[in-house]
């Protein structure tokens, strides 16, 4: 005899057991699984790239965020900090402990690889490849390999564009992981976690608060300490009228503060030099530099809207131009162990990099990719009025690239093919409107020298007074309004 009998539920008993027994797989099987598959991946992927890069992933990189946040927080320089503040100032450690922790998670990046290496070098070389035509023109990648994992090594680079993490960022792959300072103008949604996820950290330039400037020194030295591959713009802000600025030295006093030249572990500058036929917002840092009034966003989202609806048009119609060519130049490593050892100084006795910093931009400058656009706009303001024909203006083109060449600076030509070079300059001018073209007879257009100025800018640091004719009468004022 068999007895049979059923029971009845509430629906909302069985919905939520049904919720908790779905909630307990997620938690305890999907979660875990889901996760080990990423790290698997992600593991396999820092295996093969550390074979590949010339400088290897340092184990600092892959530390977990939490770790790092909670070491910069109770660093011992912090700590010190506090109980001085707190002693000082009267106020509570725990309210100024609290915001360490603000600063340290804001601070402290959370690098992928597989965000790094997949996504991000995905997108960076398709964005950069749809609006230029990218050349590495030089890179001392023996002098790279041959740094051994004891160097911390820093990319030193030039600000021409905003362009330039994007494109650092891609050429720089096939070397290594590259972590970057960047302002706080990235610290929106979901920029913010991509560049974290980059490796990127964010920097208050202009804050005051000796706390933060605490925190965010030990981190730089934290980073520098784990060997962790930085990028840094010494000029610290992007150049409003083309030229190369001098260094800030805050970021890099906080790299070589304390540095010892015998300890075991050294600093090494890479110089990189970047250049653009045509820098997108080139307008708008003039506007900046003239202190003009800031458009409005909608103003701002218009012209880009614009921009792309044009480019899109010319595509479609077979006649799209790219923004002519960006290139990077990658300059040999400087040792400061050895840079220190050369002018006699000791551990500690590098309180005031401004002669390093010099050394430095001296260096940046000098390998400045010198690029079509350059070249021409270079000749015209010198002789602002004057009307060129093109056998003319190649003629003057190369006898100053000639000079620049045996001065020992960089020339891409592209091709190499030094006409082809004038025409693509030329080209680029004259689509905008910059230069006209005239049944053959090239002049600047009056309203535009400002803007020639700004792309002449880019190389004047590398010209002397006897390279083109009227030169020292006409650059000197090229930093003024016209």
């Amino acid at each position: 005899m068999s007895v049979s009998a059923s029971v009845e539920l509430p629906l909302w008993l069985v919905l939520l057991s049904l919720s908790l027994a779905g909630l307990w797989l997620v938690q305890h099987f999907l979660l875990p699984t889901a996760r080990w598959v990423f790290r698997r991946r992600a593991n396999n992927l820092i295996n093969e790239v550390n074979n590949r890069l010339a400088l290897r992933l340092p184990s600092f990189k892959l530390t977990q965020r939490t770790v790092l946040v909670d070491r910069l927080s109770f660093d011992p320089r912090v700590i010190a900090l506090v109980d001085q503040m707190a002693s000082a100032e009267d106020i509570p450690r725990e309210a100024l402990m609290r915001k360490v922790g603000i600063y340290a998670r804001e601070i402290v990046p959370a690098f992928n690889a597989l965000v790094y290496f997949k996504g991000a070098y995905w997108f960076a070389r398709n964005l950069v490849h749809a609006f230029y035509r990218v050349r590495l023109g030089f890179a001392d990648d023996a002098a790279l390999k041959s740094l051994g994992p004891e160097s911390s090594v820093v990319f030193l680079m030039n600000h021409r564009s905003n362009m330039d993490y994007i494109l650092a960022t891609y050429l720089a792959a096939e070397k290594t992981a590259l972590s970057y300072a960047v302002g706080e103008w990235a610290r929106i949604w979901p920029l913010q976690q991509l560049i974290r996820a980059m490796g990127g950290y964010f920097v208050r330039r202009d804050s005051g608060d000796p706390l933060y400037r605490r925190v965010l020194e030990c981190y730089v030295q934290m980073a520098a300490e784990g060997g962790v591959p930085q990028a840094v713009f010494p000029e610290g802000k992007l150049s409003r009228d083309g030229t190369l600025g001098k260094a800030k030295l805050g970021l890099l006093g906080y790299m070589t503060k304390g540095f010892d030249p015998d300890g075991p572990r050294d600093i090494v500058f890479i110089p990189v030099g970047i250049n653009y036929d045509r820098v997108i917002e080139d307008r708008s840092l003039l506007r900046s530099l003239e202190k003009l009034p800031r458009r409005s966003t909608s103003y701002a989202l218009g012209i880009i809207g614009s921009y792309f609806a044009k480019a899109l048009w010319q595509s479609l119609l077979g006649r799209r131009f790219k923004n002519g060519y960006a290139c990077v130049n990658f300059g040999s490593p400087v040792s400061l162990s050895q840079w220190m050892k050369q002018r006699s100084l000791q551990a500690g006795e590098l309180d005031d990099v401004t002669a390093l910093a010099d050394d430095l931009m001296l260096r940046i400058g000098n390998i400045t990719p010198i690029l079509p656009v350059a070249l021409v706009t270079t000749l015209i303001v010198a002789n602002p009025q004057r009307e060129f024909s093109a056998i003319e203006l190649k003629a003057e083109v190369l006898g100053l690239l000639t000079k620049l060449e045996a001065q020992g600076h960089r020339a891409y030509i592209p091709r190499g093919d030094y006409n082809y070079a004038v025409d693509v300059g030329v080209r680029m001018l004259t689509l905008r409107g910059i230069l006209h073209d005239e049944s053959g007879v090239l002049r600047a257009n009056p309203a535009e020298m400002r803007l020639i100025a700004y792309y002449a800018n880019s190389i004047r640091h590398l010209l002397q007074d006897d390279m083109i004719v009227n030169h020292a009468e006409a650059l000197p004022e090229l930093s003024e309004p016209v």
